[in-house]
């Protein structure tokens, strides 16, 4: 796996060429409904570009719009250098695509979908034959090529997905909650081969809202209700958190949240696992304020202490300074 503190150290520089994917003022109108508002970013070649943000943020609406199935309102995009309004049929060819939904098709064997998906993108003869052994290695599959994709575990399902989806090795790779259901482990394994995708050269923009898998990406942009919250490297988003975040160990989590979100001076509490994390601005007495407000309200606790931001908390926090997710 890559370091989670120094994030994909592949061949990614940058932007010291041409930008593999670049957004200008992107925005999509559904009726009075705005899904996407001026969104600007830049993904450059060889990196992993993270997007993440709750359900409703426009995160999969920008993908759709990127990769030509849906046209834009407004605003200006453009991938591998093809514009997304003239050029849809032309990055659809030069690029790869998966969905949470995987695109595979269940009541065909996995040799069938490999043969379906290499007619499609026009792999043929003996390239074809070199990239159909290399996906069912690469997934796990050589012993299981006539199994039906229908049966197979979801880990088996992932893999196979992603090899169909660069059968015809695309510059650019686009992922839109690619690890959806699927256990921490296969998430991991299927991560090693974003980062050897990565490390080939392969640009890869991932949407997930998995906060350990934002770790793994060079970059990521944030998005609520629409528009861009933040842009940077993981350690830069971190960095962006001064306030003092302050740990709760307690057995009684929702309870101990109440009461610290009637406590003055909290500006956010939220359970984190097992554990509360509550952020105090600019207060270094906020622990000891903390231990008072849960002793008077009787909410047992072993201990309250500082600790490093994570990006989860990083995500929390950014949130709520934009007016929270959207409801249902």
């Amino acid at each position: 796996m890559p370091d989670p503190e120094s994030g994909h150290q592949g061949p990614f520089s940058p932007m010291r060429e041409e930008p593999a994917i670049r957004v200008e003022n992107l925005t999509r109108r559904f009726g009075e409904f705005t899904a996407v508002d001026s969104v600007s970013f830049q993904v450059g070649r060889g990196e992993i570009f993270g997007f993440l943000g709750p359900n409703g943020a426009g995160k999969t609406t920008t993908i759709r719009m990127l990769i030509g199935l849906l046209p834009p309102t407004s605003g200006e995009a453009s991938v591998s250098g093809l514009d997304v309004r003239k050029k849809a049929e032309e990055i659809r060819r030069e690029i790869g695509y998966m969905s949470q939904r995987f695109s595979l098709y269940p009541d065909l064997s996995v040799d069938e979908n490999i043969h379906l998906f290499s007619g499609l993108y026009g792999v043929t003869g003996d390239r074809f034959k070199e990239r159909r052994d290399w996906v069912l290695e690469m997934a796990g599959l050589g012993p299981h090529a006539h199994r039906m994709t229908g049966g197979l575990p979801l880990g088996w399902k992932q893999r196979l997905a992603l090899g169909c989806a660069v059968l015809h090795e695309p510059p650019i790779l686009f992922l839109d909650e690619p690890t959806s259901g699927v256990d921490p482990s296969a998430r991991r394994q299927f991560w090693d081969l974003i980062n050897e995708l990565a490390q080939g050269g392969t640009t890869i923009l991932v949407s997930t809202h998995y906060m350990e898998e934002a770790e793994y990406c060079n970059r990521m942009v944030l998005m609520n209700r629409g528009k861009v919250v933040a842009i940077d490297a993981p350690a830069g988003l971190r960095s962006r958190m001064t306030d003092p975040l302050l740990e709760i160990s307690t057995p009684v989590p929702p309870k101990a949240v109440e009461a610290l979100k009637r406590m003055s001076g909290i500006s956010e509490a939220a359970m984190f696992g097992r554990k509360v994390h509550a952020v105090v601005p600019g207060d270094e007495g906020g622990a000891e304020a903390i231990r008072r407000q849960l002793e008077k309200e009787g909410i047992p606790f072993t201990s309250v202490e500082r600790v490093s931001p994570s990006l989860e908390d990083v995500f929390v926090a950014l949130i709520q300074e934009e007016g929270g997710a959207v409801e249902g």
